[in-house]
């Protein structure tokens, strides 16, 4: 029988499969089975690696289980519908081509395989960890295509490239297990945004949709109540000092400042770099529907640059995350 915690990472999965995996490998939800990975993973050199195996996790679904959109379908902003304004998307503009992709969508599916004004890109979007990022998906000459490999290493998803079948850290964009272990992705400026303040800044911008509207039940949050949780799930590890583990952390460049200090202040700045909060965002591992979900805000930071404010890379993740990841790093409170 499936233990209760693990029902969050299951639930974007499917029940019906769940039970079918299940009584196939007969196996603990979360317990790691390296010598069972080489039989599921033939491809995968586990010669290279950068951690210890027994940190990943299964999260339940096997390889691709959880399926990337690797051919997104968009709409235009004014075709869009079912999407209210406060609802949660990551904002992504390159050259001007702007593109929204709705939690609602990456909660079930968590890759976005895409190109965008050229640029071939990976949109990622880790319920467990909160943490949303882009990737320029193209290394040492190649385009690669992620999937989920449905393992977890710190509570934070495991991708891989279909090309090497490597395995990466979501949260830092870096190989960890086969031939691209080491290699980094560079990450993208992205907004995890509100639709109305995405709306507001790129008009002309258009919409993730659902390839197969039932296939998932978008806009439902299957991860109910997991941000307001005592505790995160499926992680083994250490806790930050000082800081509930489950509040929400700003982090840019490896520094992380907590979400209630950001809100209270508005706006931090710190040297050329400068973090602004603004309501009207609801979270997304709330309540069921992720459009009645609390407001959490938004947040935009910014780099001077030539006398410019441009957009920084940055994640709204937790703090138990930035912990499990720079545990020798201190989170700014005050």
């Amino acid at each position: 029988m499936m233990k209760t915690k693990h029902r969050f990472y299951w639930a974007a999965f499917g029940a019906s499969v769940v039970i079918a995996v299940i009584a196939l490998f007969q196996l603990p939800v979360a317990e790691a089975n390296p010598l069972r990975w080489g039989v599921e993973w033939p491809n995968t050199d586990f010669s290279k690696r950068s951690i210890d195996l027994a940190d990943i996790l299964s999260g339940g679904p096997p390889k691709d289980g959880i399926p990337s959109i690797d051919n997104p379908k968009f709409v235009p902003l004014a075709k869009a519908t079912g999407l209210s304004d406060t609802e949660p998307v990551v904002g992504l503009i390159i050259n001007g081509k702007a593109r929204a992709y709705p939690l609602r969508i990456l909660t079930w599916h968590e890759i976005v395989n895409d190109e965008l004004a050229g640029v071939p890109v990976t949109v990622t979007y880790c319920p467990l960890c909160n943490s949303a990022i882009a990737f320029d998906r193209r290394l040492d000459g190649k385009i690669l295509d992620f999937g989920t490999t449905g393992k977890l290493r710190k509570s934070d998803m495991v991708m891989y490239d279909r090309q090497t079948e490597s395995w990466w850290q979501q949260f830092l964009g870096e190989g960890i297990v086969g031939a691209m272990t080491g290699k980094v992705l560079k990450i993208i400026p992205s907004r995890l945004e509100s639709f109305a303040n995405f709306k507001k800044r790129a008009p002309g911008g258009e919409v993730l949709v659902p390839s197969n509207p039932g296939m998932r039940d978008y806009g439902a949050n299957p991860y109910a109540g997991y941000d307001t949780a005592s505790s995160p799930f499926l992680y083994r590890g250490d806790m930050p000092k000082g800081i509930n583990p489950m509040v929400r952390v700003v982090v840019v460049d490896g520094e992380a400042w907590s979400l209630p200090l950001l809100r209270g202040k508005a706006a931090i700045t710190q040297g050329d770099l400068t973090l602004r909060w603004q309501a009207g965002q609801n979270s997304a591992l709330d309540t069921r529907a992720i459009s009645k979900g609390r407001d959490v805000g938004n947040v935009v930071v910014q780099r001077l640059k030539d006398g410019k404010a441009v957009d920084v890379a940055y994640d709204v993740t937790f703090a138990f995350v930035y912990n499990a990841f720079f545990p020798d790093r201190t989170i700014h409170m005050n």
